[in-house]
Parts: C-alpha cells; structure tokens; sequence
C-alpha cells in the first residue's frame, strides 16, 4: 500500500515549539507512525512543486493522509478536483484529521462548508462508539486526550458510521471520528490532532490512523458484464475516469 501524508507545513515555519513537539514537521512524524512492513509512506507539503501532489504522485497514492489549517486557500481548486474524481473512482482512500476539516479538500470530497465551534485547550475522553469497525481494533471503550475543543454544531453531513465521540472537560461533545462513503471511495476525519498537543503521541491514536488507512485502502472493484457472466469484468475506476 502507498500513503502519501500531506501536510501544508506553515506552523512548523511560524512557531518554533511545533518543530520541538514533532522534529520534522507533522507529516514526518506521522509518517514514520505509518511505516511498517506492507505501508510504503511519503510526505509532500505546500512548498512542493505542485503542492508535492504531481499528477504522478497522486496518481501512485492509495491513500492519502491531510493536515491543514493555516492555508487551505493555497491548495488550487484544479488539485483538490483530481483528488475528489480520485477518491471517487474508488482508486484513493482519504483520511483527515484534525484542522483539515476545513480544507478545500474535505469539503468538495464530502459536500460541506466544514465549520463547527472550537475552544480552549483541555482534557477530552475518546469515546468507542462503534467497537466492531474495523477502525476501533485494538482500541479501549475510551481513553484521554489533551486536546483543543471541537465542539458540535458541526455542520457536516450526517456520517455514514460514527466510530469515535468526544467528550470535552467544559461539557461539550463532538463527532469525532467520521466515516463517509463517497463514489466507489472511503473518507475518515479524526478529530484529535493540534499542533500544539501531543496527541500523535497516544498510542490508541496511533493505532485509529494506521487502521483508518488499512480501511479506507481501495477495494479491487469489478462488475460482471455481458448477460451477468461473472468471468467478463471491467474495473469501475478504468470506466468512470472521467
């Protein structure tokens, strides 16, 4: 499997402690939490050519990973489509996290303005809502973040499965881990992720990405044609490029 992790990478550049919390930068920390033996991970920012998503990049990613929040109006419209037509052919699956509710991305892909509330700073419980998906494997009936507030309304589309809720020290709660079916492709928002919390850190975290990306890999899509022989296929993504 191969996973691109895009990150705009302007906090590491503006703000000295997010490089002392994660050297590197986010999308390198969080690709070396995603390498293993059947993941092959590569990174690509803002200052890339072409946002580092060459059509050829995008063209050899099964899943890609995002992170914004300072510059969602940078990333132009033509590369958000060629995400989107690929998310939807089924050939790419897109996992979000944290601020990236806001990206041009999220937004075309799932059909919403992505607002919601937000807050200080404090203590959050992550709460199993769905422990059977294979997203919650491995993970408790809930365990505890320290994490920026999201809080509902959040004005997404109602989710197709709700894996994850959050539970806030001030009372408030947020849908927190989202899965949205879109075309022939998966989509996963994750709310923990500040860059100035040490949420990437948790290991129940951890384990949420690496299974979301297992998830929303692309399936091996085909559909019998000629009388309904099953032996005669054709694959979705090859017939609706376009």
């Amino acid at each position: 499997m191969k996973v691109t992790v895009w990150n705009e990478n302007c906090h590491e550049k503006s703000d000295p402690r997010v490089l002392e919390l994660y050297p590197g930068g986010l999308h390198a920390y969080l690709a070396n939490v995603l390498k293993c033996d059947d993941i092959e991970v590569r990174t690509a920012t803002l200052d890339d050519e072409e946002c580092g998503l060459t059509q050829a990049v995008v063209d050899d990613t099964d899943v890609m990973v995002w992170w914004g929040h300072m510059a969602h109006r940078e990333v132009k419209d033509e590369l958000v489509e060629k995400i989107r037509q690929r998310v939807y052919n089924g050939k790419m699956g897109l996992i979000v996290l944290h601020s990236g509710h806001m990206s041009k991305v999220f937004r075309q892909v799932v059909g919403t303005n992505g607002h919601l509330s937000w807050g200080r700073d404090q203590n959050e419980i992550m709460w199993n809502l769905l422990p059977a998906h294979p997203i919650a494997a491995g993970i408790p009936d809930h365990f505890n973040l320290f994490e920026e507030l999201y809080c509902e309304p959040f004005y997404v589309p109602q989710p197709d499965e709700l894996v994850f809720g959050g539970w806030f020290e001030d009372g408030f709660i947020f849908r927190a881990g989202l899965c949205y079916y879109r075309g022939a492709g998966k989509v996963f928002y994750f709310q923990p992720g500040h860059e100035f919390c040490r949420s990437y850190y948790n290991p129940y975290v951890q384990r949420i990405i690496c299974n979301a990306v297992k998830w929303a890999a692309p399936n091996d899509i085909g559909y019998p044609i000629e009388n309904g022989c099953p032996c005669i296929q054709y694959k979705l993504s090859d017939k609706f490029d376009q």
